[in-house]
Protein backbone atom coordinates (compact mmCIF):
# COMPACT_ATOMS: atom_id res chain seq x y z
CA UNK A 1 0.00 0.00 0.00
CA UNK A 2 1.48 4.03 -0.75
CA UNK A 3 2.53 5.73 1.93
CA UNK A 4 -0.06 8.54 3.38
CA UNK A 5 0.06 11.66 1.27
CA UNK A 6 1.39 13.49 4.58
CA UNK A 7 2.95 11.29 7.65
CA UNK A 8 2.56 12.98 11.05
CA UNK A 9 4.96 15.78 11.16
CA UNK A 10 8.20 14.75 13.66
CA UNK A 11 7.52 16.24 17.48
CA UNK A 12 8.52 19.78 17.51
CA UNK A 13 11.18 21.23 19.84
CA UNK A 14 10.10 22.48 23.37
CA UNK A 15 9.01 26.01 23.26
CA UNK A 16 7.57 25.75 19.60
CA UNK A 17 4.02 25.54 18.83
CA UNK A 18 3.09 22.54 16.81
CA UNK A 19 1.79 22.48 13.96
CA UNK A 20 -1.70 22.81 14.78
CA UNK A 21 -0.86 25.77 17.10
CA UNK A 22 -2.94 28.66 16.21
CA UNK A 23 -0.82 32.09 15.56
CA UNK A 24 -2.26 34.89 16.36
CA UNK A 25 -5.66 33.59 15.59
CA UNK A 26 -4.89 32.23 12.43
CA UNK A 27 -5.13 28.70 11.48
CA UNK A 28 -3.47 27.02 8.76
CA UNK A 29 -6.28 26.69 6.92
CA UNK A 30 -6.69 30.61 7.95
CA UNK A 31 -3.17 31.46 6.58
CA UNK A 32 -3.69 29.29 3.47
CA UNK A 33 -6.83 30.99 2.66
CA UNK A 34 -5.60 34.37 3.55
CA UNK A 35 -2.96 33.13 0.81
CA UNK A 36 -5.73 32.05 -1.52
CA UNK A 37 -6.95 35.33 -2.34
CA UNK A 38 -3.59 36.81 -3.65
CA UNK A 39 -3.68 38.04 -6.88
CA UNK A 40 -2.66 34.81 -9.51
CA UNK A 41 -0.90 37.84 -11.84
CA UNK A 42 1.05 39.50 -9.08
CA UNK A 43 3.30 42.59 -10.31
CA UNK A 44 6.71 41.91 -11.67
CA UNK A 45 9.69 44.01 -11.59
CA UNK A 46 12.57 44.08 -13.76
CA UNK A 47 15.87 43.18 -11.83
CA UNK A 48 18.22 46.05 -10.63
CA UNK A 49 21.99 46.03 -10.14
CA UNK A 50 21.32 46.26 -6.22
CA UNK A 51 20.64 43.07 -4.21
CA UNK A 52 17.23 44.59 -2.39
CA UNK A 53 15.18 47.86 -2.86
CA UNK A 54 12.62 49.12 -0.88
CA UNK A 55 8.79 49.10 -3.00
CA UNK A 56 7.49 52.48 -3.18
CA UNK A 57 5.10 53.74 -0.37
CA UNK A 58 6.11 51.49 1.66
CA UNK A 59 8.89 49.99 3.59
CA UNK A 60 8.75 45.87 2.34
CA UNK A 61 12.24 45.20 0.43
CA UNK A 62 12.47 43.22 -3.04
CA UNK A 63 14.96 41.09 -4.09
CA UNK A 64 16.14 42.18 -7.11
CA UNK A 65 19.52 39.97 -7.66
CA UNK A 66 17.24 36.56 -9.12
CA UNK A 67 16.05 36.63 -13.28
CA UNK A 68 12.17 38.07 -12.56
CA UNK A 69 10.55 38.06 -16.56
CA UNK A 70 8.67 40.25 -17.85
CA UNK A 71 4.95 39.59 -17.83
CA UNK A 72 4.32 39.14 -21.30
CA UNK A 73 7.50 36.93 -21.10
CA UNK A 74 6.48 34.65 -18.07
CA UNK A 75 3.14 34.22 -19.94
CA UNK A 76 4.48 31.98 -23.00
CA UNK A 77 7.52 30.10 -20.55
CA UNK A 78 4.00 29.36 -18.25
CA UNK A 79 1.92 28.08 -20.70
CA UNK A 80 4.11 25.75 -22.77
CA UNK A 81 6.87 24.76 -19.88
CA UNK A 82 5.85 22.82 -16.96
CA UNK A 83 6.89 25.18 -13.86
CA UNK A 84 9.04 27.77 -13.19
CA UNK A 85 12.67 27.02 -12.40
CA UNK A 86 15.34 29.97 -12.25
CA UNK A 87 17.04 28.23 -15.04
CA UNK A 88 14.17 28.58 -17.38
CA UNK A 89 13.72 31.75 -16.46
CA UNK A 90 17.22 32.34 -17.32
CA UNK A 91 16.81 30.73 -20.67
CA UNK A 92 14.05 32.73 -21.46
CA UNK A 93 15.96 35.87 -20.44
CA UNK A 94 19.16 34.84 -22.50
CA UNK A 95 16.87 33.87 -25.64
CA UNK A 96 15.57 37.58 -25.53
CA UNK A 97 11.83 37.01 -24.97
CA UNK A 98 9.18 34.40 -24.29
CA UNK A 99 8.71 34.78 -28.37
CA UNK A 100 12.03 33.88 -29.12
CA UNK A 101 12.59 31.24 -26.49
CA UNK A 102 9.10 29.31 -28.00
CA UNK A 103 10.13 29.48 -31.26
CA UNK A 104 13.71 27.92 -30.96
CA UNK A 105 11.94 25.49 -28.81
CA UNK A 106 9.70 24.97 -31.99
CA UNK A 107 12.93 23.48 -33.61
CA UNK A 108 12.88 20.63 -30.65
CA UNK A 109 15.59 18.18 -32.26
CA UNK A 110 18.07 20.77 -32.36
CA UNK A 111 17.90 21.13 -28.02
CA UNK A 112 20.07 18.42 -26.31
CA UNK A 113 18.33 16.13 -23.64
CA UNK A 114 20.30 13.98 -23.09
CA UNK A 115 19.35 13.29 -19.71
CA UNK A 116 16.05 12.91 -19.60
CA UNK A 117 16.15 10.54 -22.40
CA UNK A 118 18.25 8.43 -20.69
CA UNK A 119 15.97 7.87 -17.78
CA UNK A 120 13.93 5.63 -19.87
CA UNK A 121 16.49 3.40 -18.92
CA UNK A 122 15.48 3.70 -14.97
CA UNK A 123 12.75 1.53 -16.31
CA UNK A 124 14.20 -1.58 -18.30
CA UNK A 125 10.59 -2.83 -19.34
CA UNK A 126 9.69 -0.26 -21.49
CA UNK A 127 11.88 -0.73 -23.84
CA UNK A 128 10.19 -4.93 -24.10
CA UNK A 129 8.55 -6.33 -27.12
CA UNK A 130 4.84 -6.63 -26.78
CA UNK A 131 5.34 -10.31 -26.62
CA UNK A 132 8.20 -9.68 -24.12
CA UNK A 133 5.48 -8.05 -21.82
CA UNK A 134 2.79 -10.41 -22.60
CA UNK A 135 4.71 -13.32 -21.71
CA UNK A 136 6.13 -12.07 -18.70
CA UNK A 137 2.68 -11.08 -17.71
CA UNK A 138 1.29 -14.39 -18.42
CA UNK A 139 3.90 -16.23 -16.49
CA UNK A 140 3.45 -13.78 -13.66
CA UNK A 141 6.75 -12.46 -13.14
CA UNK A 142 5.07 -8.73 -14.44
CA UNK A 143 2.09 -7.88 -14.66
CA UNK A 144 0.84 -5.36 -17.43
CA UNK A 145 -0.02 -2.68 -14.61
CA UNK A 146 3.04 -2.28 -13.11
CA UNK A 147 4.66 -1.44 -16.86
CA UNK A 148 1.64 1.22 -17.23
CA UNK A 149 3.20 2.38 -13.80
CA UNK A 150 6.21 2.83 -14.27
CA UNK A 151 5.15 4.14 -17.91
CA UNK A 152 3.02 7.19 -16.19
CA UNK A 153 6.59 7.72 -13.89
CA UNK A 154 8.33 7.95 -16.46
CA UNK A 155 6.24 10.59 -18.07
CA UNK A 156 6.32 12.86 -14.98
CA UNK A 157 9.87 12.32 -15.33
CA UNK A 158 9.90 13.40 -18.27
CA UNK A 159 8.49 16.57 -17.30
CA UNK A 160 10.31 17.51 -14.52
CA UNK A 161 13.15 17.86 -16.64
CA UNK A 162 12.66 18.16 -19.81
CA UNK A 163 14.91 20.92 -21.97
CA UNK A 164 12.26 20.72 -24.79
CA UNK A 165 9.35 21.55 -22.54
CA UNK A 166 6.92 22.57 -25.79
CA UNK A 167 7.38 19.28 -27.64
CA UNK A 168 6.62 17.72 -24.41
CA UNK A 169 3.83 19.67 -23.61
CA UNK A 170 2.15 19.29 -27.33
CA UNK A 171 3.14 15.16 -26.98
CA UNK A 172 0.96 15.24 -24.12
CA UNK A 173 -1.53 17.20 -25.68
CA UNK A 174 -1.72 14.94 -28.63
CA UNK A 175 -1.91 11.65 -26.19
CA UNK A 176 -5.18 13.34 -24.35
CA UNK A 177 -7.02 14.44 -27.78
CA UNK A 178 -6.04 10.42 -28.72
CA UNK A 179 -6.61 9.29 -25.92
CA UNK A 180 -5.82 5.27 -24.88
CA UNK A 181 -5.79 5.22 -21.40
CA UNK A 182 -3.12 2.96 -19.29
CA UNK A 183 -5.60 1.33 -17.37
CA UNK A 184 -7.15 -0.36 -20.12
CA UNK A 185 -6.33 -4.26 -19.88
CA UNK A 186 -5.20 -4.81 -23.49
CA UNK A 187 -3.35 -1.75 -24.14
CA UNK A 188 0.08 -2.38 -22.21
CA UNK A 189 1.99 -4.63 -24.52
CA UNK A 190 1.70 -1.59 -27.07
CA UNK A 191 1.26 1.47 -25.06
CA UNK A 192 4.85 2.73 -24.86
CA UNK A 193 4.97 2.70 -28.68
CA UNK A 194 2.25 4.48 -29.21
CA UNK A 195 4.19 7.18 -26.99
CA UNK A 196 6.75 6.87 -29.37
CA UNK A 197 4.73 7.44 -32.10
CA UNK A 198 2.92 10.62 -31.40
CA UNK A 199 6.22 12.13 -30.02
CA UNK A 200 7.56 11.62 -33.33
CA UNK A 201 4.93 13.46 -35.14
CA UNK A 202 3.98 16.04 -32.25
CA UNK A 203 5.03 19.25 -33.87
CA UNK A 204 4.32 18.11 -37.25
CA UNK A 205 1.38 17.60 -40.08
CA UNK A 206 -2.05 15.97 -37.87
CA UNK A 207 -2.72 14.28 -41.40
CA UNK A 208 0.42 12.07 -40.20
CA UNK A 209 -0.24 11.97 -36.68
CA UNK A 210 -3.86 10.47 -37.60
CA UNK A 211 -3.16 8.11 -39.54
CA UNK A 212 0.27 7.04 -37.26
CA UNK A 213 -2.36 6.83 -34.19
CA UNK A 214 -5.56 5.31 -35.76
CA UNK A 215 -3.50 2.38 -37.11
CA UNK A 216 -1.56 1.90 -34.43
CA UNK A 217 -1.78 -1.20 -32.79
CA UNK A 218 -2.77 0.67 -29.31
CA UNK A 219 -5.55 2.36 -30.60
CA UNK A 220 -6.95 -1.07 -32.06
CA UNK A 221 -6.47 -2.76 -29.14
CA UNK A 222 -8.39 0.01 -27.11
CA UNK A 223 -11.32 0.44 -29.52
CA UNK A 224 -11.74 -2.96 -30.65
CA UNK A 225 -10.60 -2.29 -33.92
CA UNK A 226 -7.21 -4.87 -33.54
CA UNK A 227 -10.35 -7.90 -33.70
CA UNK A 228 -12.35 -6.22 -36.16
CA UNK A 229 -13.30 -8.07 -39.24
CA UNK A 230 -15.29 -8.19 -42.98
CA UNK A 231 -17.84 -10.00 -41.25
CA UNK A 232 -17.93 -8.63 -38.22
CA UNK A 233 -16.82 -5.09 -38.19
CA UNK A 234 -16.31 -3.07 -34.72
CA UNK A 235 -18.07 -0.05 -34.56
CA UNK A 236 -15.82 1.59 -31.90
CA UNK A 237 -13.08 2.88 -33.45
CA UNK A 238 -14.95 4.02 -36.33
CA UNK A 239 -17.05 6.07 -34.27
CA UNK A 240 -14.78 7.47 -32.11
CA UNK A 241 -12.49 8.36 -35.06
CA UNK A 242 -15.76 10.58 -36.31
CA UNK A 243 -17.01 11.91 -32.36
CA UNK A 244 -13.72 12.75 -30.83
CA UNK A 245 -10.58 12.66 -33.32
CA UNK A 246 -12.09 14.76 -35.87
CA UNK A 247 -15.29 16.18 -36.71
CA UNK A 248 -17.22 16.05 -33.59
CA UNK A 249 -20.42 15.46 -33.59
CA UNK A 250 -23.16 16.43 -35.74
CA UNK A 251 -21.28 15.92 -39.04
CA UNK A 252 -22.23 11.99 -39.75
CA UNK A 253 -24.64 9.86 -39.52
CA UNK A 254 -24.82 6.01 -38.24
CA UNK A 255 -24.43 5.35 -41.65
CA UNK A 256 -21.43 7.29 -41.81
CA UNK A 257 -20.09 4.95 -38.58
CA UNK A 258 -20.29 1.97 -39.74
CA UNK A 259 -18.68 2.75 -43.71
CA UNK A 260 -15.79 4.39 -41.17
CA UNK A 261 -15.90 1.13 -39.15
CA UNK A 262 -15.37 -0.73 -42.55
CA UNK A 263 -13.04 1.01 -44.27
CA UNK A 264 -10.72 0.30 -40.77
CA UNK A 265 -10.97 -3.44 -40.86
CA UNK A 266 -7.86 -5.22 -41.36
CA UNK A 267 -5.91 -3.72 -38.86
CA UNK A 268 -4.85 -6.32 -36.94
CA UNK A 269 -3.55 -7.72 -33.57
CA UNK A 270 -2.58 -11.18 -31.77
CA UNK A 271 -4.46 -10.53 -29.20
CA UNK A 272 -3.76 -12.73 -25.72
CA UNK A 273 -1.30 -14.71 -28.02
CA UNK A 274 2.47 -13.31 -29.41
CA UNK A 275 0.70 -9.60 -29.66
CA UNK A 276 1.87 -9.29 -32.72
CA UNK A 277 0.30 -6.41 -35.32
CA UNK A 278 0.10 -6.96 -38.68
CA UNK A 279 -2.46 -6.10 -41.46
CA UNK A 280 -4.83 -8.75 -43.18
CA UNK A 281 -5.88 -8.31 -46.48
CA UNK A 282 -8.23 -11.20 -45.77
CA UNK A 283 -10.10 -9.46 -42.94
CA UNK A 284 -10.58 -6.44 -44.95
CA UNK A 285 -14.41 -5.61 -45.82
CA UNK A 286 -14.51 -4.56 -49.98
CA UNK A 287 -16.96 -2.19 -52.15
CA UNK A 288 -17.90 0.87 -51.75
CA UNK A 289 -17.96 3.15 -49.26
CA UNK A 290 -18.96 6.66 -48.54
CA UNK A 291 -18.45 8.89 -45.37
CA UNK A 292 -19.92 11.97 -45.57
CA UNK A 293 -18.12 13.81 -48.53
CA UNK A 294 -15.50 10.93 -48.65
CA UNK A 295 -16.47 8.31 -51.44
CA UNK A 296 -14.02 5.46 -52.46
CA UNK A 297 -14.59 1.96 -54.15
CA UNK A 298 -12.54 0.12 -52.09
CA UNK A 299 -12.54 -2.23 -54.39
CA UNK A 300 -8.54 -4.26 -53.16
CA UNK A 301 -8.91 -6.42 -50.46
CA UNK A 302 -5.88 -4.26 -49.09
CA UNK A 303 -7.47 -1.87 -47.56
CA UNK A 304 -4.12 0.76 -46.55
CA UNK A 305 -4.56 2.97 -49.48
CA UNK A 306 -7.96 3.79 -48.21
CA UNK A 307 -7.42 4.23 -44.78
CA UNK A 308 -4.90 6.47 -45.40
CA UNK A 309 -7.17 8.47 -48.19
CA UNK A 310 -10.16 8.50 -45.16
CA UNK A 311 -7.72 9.38 -42.56
CA UNK A 312 -6.00 12.48 -44.99
CA UNK A 313 -9.86 13.79 -45.95
CA UNK A 314 -10.94 13.60 -42.57
CA UNK A 315 -7.76 15.45 -41.06
CA UNK A 316 -7.94 18.33 -43.58
CA UNK A 317 -11.95 18.97 -43.06
CA UNK A 318 -12.90 21.95 -41.72
CA UNK A 319 -15.05 20.90 -38.87
CA UNK A 320 -11.60 18.80 -37.88
CA UNK A 321 -9.84 21.82 -38.63
CA UNK A 322 -11.94 23.99 -36.01
CA UNK A 323 -12.37 20.97 -33.51
CA UNK A 324 -8.61 20.33 -33.33
CA UNK A 325 -7.64 23.96 -32.63
CA UNK A 326 -10.48 24.61 -30.66
CA UNK A 327 -9.07 22.12 -28.55
CA UNK A 328 -5.48 23.88 -28.61
CA UNK A 329 -7.10 27.27 -27.25
CA UNK A 330 -8.55 25.55 -24.82
CA UNK A 331 -5.27 24.20 -23.29
CA UNK A 332 -2.79 26.58 -24.17
CA UNK A 333 -5.10 30.11 -23.85
CA UNK A 334 -8.14 30.17 -22.11
CA UNK A 335 -11.44 27.58 -20.88
CA UNK A 336 -13.62 29.53 -23.27
CA UNK A 337 -11.94 30.94 -26.69
CA UNK A 338 -13.20 33.66 -28.88
CA UNK A 339 -14.84 32.60 -32.10
CA UNK A 340 -12.54 34.88 -33.36
CA UNK A 341 -9.58 32.82 -32.09
CA UNK A 342 -11.22 29.88 -33.32
CA UNK A 343 -11.35 31.18 -36.81
CA UNK A 344 -8.07 32.50 -37.32
CA UNK A 345 -6.45 29.83 -36.06
CA UNK A 346 -8.92 27.02 -38.29
CA UNK A 347 -7.76 29.25 -41.39
CA UNK A 348 -3.71 29.08 -40.84
CA UNK A 349 -4.76 24.89 -39.83
CA UNK A 350 -6.32 24.39 -43.50
CA UNK A 351 -3.72 27.03 -45.33
CA UNK A 352 -0.83 25.02 -44.28
CA UNK A 353 -2.40 21.76 -44.71
CA UNK A 354 -2.83 20.37 -41.17
CA UNK A 355 1.00 21.25 -40.19
CA UNK A 356 0.67 22.03 -36.44
CA UNK A 357 3.79 24.69 -35.82
CA UNK A 358 2.28 27.70 -37.63
CA UNK A 359 -1.37 27.06 -35.94
CA UNK A 360 0.88 26.80 -32.58
CA UNK A 361 2.65 30.48 -34.30
CA UNK A 362 -0.08 32.28 -34.80
CA UNK A 363 -1.50 31.23 -31.22
CA UNK A 364 0.90 32.87 -29.35
CA UNK A 365 1.20 35.65 -31.36
CA UNK A 366 -3.07 36.71 -30.93
CA UNK A 367 -3.82 39.18 -29.02
CA UNK A 368 -5.98 36.99 -26.99
CA UNK A 369 -3.10 34.60 -25.89
CA UNK A 370 -1.68 38.02 -24.41
CA UNK A 371 -4.52 38.42 -22.86
CA UNK A 372 -4.92 35.30 -20.99
CA UNK A 373 -2.15 35.73 -18.04
CA UNK A 374 -2.55 32.88 -15.28
CA UNK A 375 -6.20 31.74 -16.72
CA UNK A 376 -5.45 28.15 -16.97
CA UNK A 377 -5.75 25.99 -13.49
CA UNK A 378 -2.93 23.24 -13.84
CA UNK A 379 -4.40 19.92 -13.12
CA UNK A 380 -2.83 17.37 -10.60
CA UNK A 381 0.07 16.15 -12.93
CA UNK A 382 1.17 19.63 -13.73
CA UNK A 383 1.00 20.79 -10.41
CA UNK A 384 3.06 17.52 -9.40
CA UNK A 385 5.54 18.48 -12.18
CA UNK A 386 5.51 21.91 -10.83
CA UNK A 387 6.25 21.74 -7.14
CA UNK A 388 8.80 19.07 -7.99
CA UNK A 389 10.53 22.15 -10.24
CA UNK A 390 9.71 24.44 -8.09
CA UNK A 391 11.72 22.90 -5.11
CA UNK A 392 14.31 21.40 -7.29
CA UNK A 393 14.88 18.21 -5.59
CA UNK A 394 17.28 15.51 -6.93
CA UNK A 395 15.57 12.14 -7.56
CA UNK A 396 17.28 8.45 -7.77
CA UNK A 397 16.45 5.44 -9.72
CA UNK A 398 13.98 3.55 -8.10
CA UNK A 399 14.59 0.70 -6.07
CA UNK A 400 11.86 -0.35 -4.29
CA UNK A 401 7.89 0.83 -3.72
CA UNK A 402 9.00 3.26 -1.25
CA UNK A 403 11.31 5.29 -3.54
CA UNK A 404 10.15 8.56 -4.47
CA UNK A 405 9.79 8.16 -7.99
CA UNK A 406 7.67 5.45 -7.32
CA UNK A 407 5.70 7.53 -4.59
CA UNK A 408 4.85 10.33 -6.95
CA UNK A 409 2.68 8.49 -9.16
CA UNK A 410 0.68 7.98 -5.66
CA UNK A 411 0.54 11.41 -5.31
CA UNK A 412 -0.43 12.01 -8.33
CA UNK A 413 -3.53 9.93 -7.94
CA UNK A 414 -4.35 11.59 -4.60
CA UNK A 415 -4.60 14.91 -6.05
CA UNK A 416 -6.99 13.28 -8.35
CA UNK A 417 -5.32 12.64 -11.89
CA UNK A 418 -2.23 10.73 -13.54
CA UNK A 419 -0.89 11.03 -16.28
CA UNK A 420 -2.93 9.24 -19.31
CA UNK A 421 -5.24 7.19 -17.08
CA UNK A 422 -8.35 9.20 -17.68
CA UNK A 423 -11.04 6.05 -18.34
CA UNK A 424 -12.89 7.18 -20.68
CA UNK A 425 -11.65 7.69 -24.78
CA UNK A 426 -12.67 11.84 -24.61
CA UNK A 427 -9.56 12.62 -22.78
CA UNK A 428 -9.08 14.64 -19.63
CA UNK A 429 -10.29 17.48 -19.31
CA UNK A 430 -8.49 20.90 -19.34
CA UNK A 431 -10.98 23.33 -17.53
CA UNK A 432 -10.42 24.88 -14.36
CA UNK A 433 -14.03 23.98 -12.64
CA UNK A 434 -12.61 20.04 -13.23
CA UNK A 435 -9.74 20.53 -11.11
CA UNK A 436 -10.94 23.63 -8.61
CA UNK A 437 -12.75 21.29 -5.98
CA UNK A 438 -12.28 22.24 -2.60
CA UNK A 439 -11.27 18.49 -2.19
CA UNK A 440 -8.01 18.89 -4.56
CA UNK A 441 -6.95 21.84 -3.03
CA UNK A 442 -6.85 20.46 0.37
CA UNK A 443 -5.08 17.44 -1.25
CA UNK A 444 -2.59 19.85 -2.43
CA UNK A 445 -2.01 22.28 0.89
CA UNK A 446 -1.19 18.85 2.33
CA UNK A 447 1.10 17.85 -0.15
CA UNK A 448 2.71 21.29 -1.06
CA UNK A 449 3.62 20.76 3.29
CA UNK A 450 4.88 17.41 3.04
CA UNK A 451 7.04 18.03 0.01
CA UNK A 452 8.56 21.66 1.93
CA UNK A 453 9.14 19.97 5.02
CA UNK A 454 11.04 17.05 3.24
CA UNK A 455 8.33 14.65 5.04
CA UNK A 456 7.43 12.14 2.19
CA UNK A 457 8.71 10.92 -0.02
CA UNK A 458 11.95 10.05 1.84
CA UNK A 459 13.42 7.54 -0.10
CA UNK A 460 15.80 8.27 -2.98
CA UNK A 461 15.64 11.78 -2.91
CA UNK A 462 17.24 14.63 -1.86
CA UNK A 463 15.98 17.75 -0.75
CA UNK A 464 17.16 21.40 -0.16
CA UNK A 465 18.13 22.05 3.39
CA UNK A 466 16.23 24.90 4.63
CA UNK A 467 19.88 26.93 5.30
CA UNK A 468 20.82 25.65 1.47
CA UNK A 469 17.39 28.70 0.86
CA UNK A 470 19.08 31.11 2.48
CA UNK A 471 20.61 33.29 0.26
CA UNK A 472 22.93 35.31 2.62
CA UNK A 473 23.42 35.07 5.94
CA UNK A 474 21.11 37.83 7.18
CA UNK A 475 17.97 39.15 5.83
CA UNK A 476 14.99 40.86 6.90
CA UNK A 477 11.89 38.07 6.39
CA UNK A 478 9.99 40.20 4.18
CA UNK A 479 12.84 40.20 1.86
CA UNK A 480 13.07 35.92 2.33
CA UNK A 481 9.95 35.67 1.25
CA UNK A 482 10.46 37.60 -1.93
CA UNK A 483 13.36 35.58 -2.83
CA UNK A 484 11.79 32.72 -2.29
CA UNK A 485 8.17 33.77 -4.41
CA UNK A 486 11.34 34.94 -7.09
CA UNK A 487 12.85 31.52 -6.72
CA UNK A 488 9.48 29.07 -6.55
CA UNK A 489 7.21 31.09 -8.94
CA UNK A 490 9.33 33.06 -10.63
CA UNK A 491 7.13 36.61 -9.15
CA UNK A 492 7.92 39.09 -6.56
CA UNK A 493 5.78 38.49 -3.22
CA UNK A 494 2.33 40.35 -3.27
CA UNK A 495 1.59 41.67 -0.05
CA UNK A 496 -0.79 39.23 1.03
CA UNK A 497 1.49 36.31 0.42
CA UNK A 498 3.73 38.53 2.77
CA UNK A 499 1.06 38.60 5.46
CA UNK A 500 0.59 34.76 4.80
CA UNK A 501 3.42 33.85 5.73
CA UNK A 502 3.43 36.02 8.95
CA UNK A 503 0.80 33.94 9.79
CA UNK A 504 1.81 31.00 8.98
CA UNK A 505 5.24 31.14 11.01
CA UNK A 506 5.27 30.00 14.54
CA UNK A 507 4.32 32.39 16.70
CA UNK A 508 6.60 32.18 19.56
CA UNK A 509 9.23 33.28 16.95
CA UNK A 510 7.27 36.26 16.98
CA UNK A 511 8.19 37.09 13.76
CA UNK A 512 7.37 40.38 12.19
CA UNK A 513 8.15 41.89 8.41
CA UNK A 514 11.25 43.34 9.84
CA UNK A 515 12.77 40.40 11.89
CA UNK A 516 15.87 39.55 10.53
CA UNK A 517 16.51 35.69 9.95
CA UNK A 518 19.76 33.84 10.16
CA UNK A 519 20.64 30.23 9.47
CA UNK A 520 20.51 29.72 13.27
CA UNK A 521 16.90 31.48 13.97
CA UNK A 522 14.51 29.15 15.01
CA UNK A 523 12.47 29.96 11.60
CA UNK A 524 15.04 28.24 9.81
CA UNK A 525 16.07 25.39 12.12
CA UNK A 526 12.61 23.70 12.25
CA UNK A 527 9.41 26.22 10.90
CA UNK A 528 10.83 26.89 7.45
CA UNK A 529 8.72 24.20 5.77
CA UNK A 530 5.52 26.56 6.71
CA UNK A 531 6.76 29.15 4.89
CA UNK A 532 7.68 26.92 1.56
CA UNK A 533 4.50 25.32 1.98
CA UNK A 534 2.49 28.41 2.33
CA UNK A 535 3.96 30.36 -0.79
CA UNK A 536 3.47 27.17 -2.90
CA UNK A 537 -0.09 27.24 -1.84
CA UNK A 538 -0.54 30.63 -3.44
CA UNK A 539 -2.43 30.77 -6.21
CA UNK A 540 0.38 32.06 -8.68
CA UNK A 541 1.65 28.13 -8.18
CA UNK A 542 -1.91 27.09 -8.96
CA UNK A 543 -2.02 28.62 -12.13
CA UNK A 544 0.06 28.55 -15.57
Amino acid sequence: MPTPLVPPPAPAPAGWADADTVPSGLGRRSALATAAVAGAGSAVAVAQPASARKRKGGGRRRWTQGVVLRGADRHVADRFGYGHTPRLARQVRKAGSGQRWFERQLRASSIPDRRTNAMVGWFPSLRRTPTDLWNRQRDGVEGGWEVMADYQRWLLLRRIHTERPVAERMAEFWMNLLHVPVTHDAVFPWRFDYDRTIREHALGRFDDLLHAAITHPAMGLYLDNAVSTKDAPNENLGRELLELHTVGRGHYTEADVKASARILTGWHVDVWKSFKASYEPSDHWTGRVSVMGFSHANGAADGRAVTRAYLTYLAHHPATAERVVRRLAEKFVKDTPSAGLVRTLKRVYLRHDTAIVPVLRALVAHKEFKNARAKKVRDPSEELVATYRALRVRLARPTDDGNAVKAMLWTCQGLGSAPCDWPRPDGAPTDAASWSSPARLLASFDYHWSMAGGWWPSKGIAYRSPKAWLPRKRMRFDLLVDYLSVELLGTHASSTLVKACLAACPPSLKVRSSTVVTPSHGLVRWGFYRVLGTILDSPDHFVR
